[in-house]
């Protein structure tokens, strides 16, 4: 089992930043890879980003390119997803999640690969 909480989320304007934070708690933190998604009003769920069980490889959604950056830190069992330059179109409830994997630098997309989702939170940003 593992448990996700998130929290970072706010209100901004647009061409500011946030840092959302996921903290993971329950089976070995270095176990799983972990994602970023995230869910706009109307929309299906999207992926934002991933990274690695290693912390070695990430991945990102074309339209957070550049913007966007993850990063785990193994001690405090935490990824984060740094966010600048956010756009009107970022506005969305984000979700943490973890990809039971045996496989160190790997890093997915698809949602239906994630295990443990949690909550969300929710990230607003105005023009």
């Amino acid at each position: 089992q593992v448990q996700l909480v998130e929290s970072g989320g706010g209100l901004v304007q647009a061409g500011g930043s946030l840092r959302l934070s996921c903290a993971a708690s329950g089976r070995r933190f270095s176990s799983y890879a972990l994602g970023w998604f995230r869910q706009a009003p109307g929309k299906e769920r999207e992926f934002v980003g991933a990274i690695s069980r290693s912390g070695g490889s990430t991945d990102y959604a074309d339209s957070v390119k550049g913007r966007f950056t993850i990063s785990r830190d193994n001690a405090k069992t935490t990824v984060y997803l740094q966010m600048n330059d956010l756009k009107p179109g970022d506005t969305a409830v984000y979700y943490c999640a973890a990809d039971i994997t045996f496989r160190w630098d790997y890093v997915g997309r698809d949602s239906r690969d994630y295990d443990y989702w949690g909550q969300g939170t929710q990230v607003t940003v105005s023009s």
